[in-house]
């Protein structure tokens, strides 16, 4: 007589291509919040720079500029890996 455990082992669950599809969608949407909080915390701390220096604010635009672009690279790196 077999196990429950043994039974379940044995079990190989399968998963069609549309709920794998909707599960990669749902990965894609939480994996986006990281990025948008990023490019959040990236301007927001740079508008804070430039009215703390204001003779500062051509180079802390073009760091904020650098910054959000390397923010919104994870962003869409999670978009591709969502159709492999």
């Amino acid at each position: 007589m077999r196990t429950v455990f043994e039974f379940l082992a044995q079990q190989q669950p399968t998963i069609g291509p549309d709920l794998k599809s909707g599960l990669g969608s749902v990965g894609y949407g939480l994996a986006a919040i990281g990025p948008g909080v990023g490019i959040g915390l990236i301007v927001g701390n740079s508008v804070q720079a430039m009215v703390r220096q204001p003779e500062m604010q051509g180079t802390v635009r073009t760091t904020m500029f650098l910054g959000i672009a390397f923010a919104e690279a994870l962003a869409l790196i999670g978009f591709v890996l969502k159709f492999i």
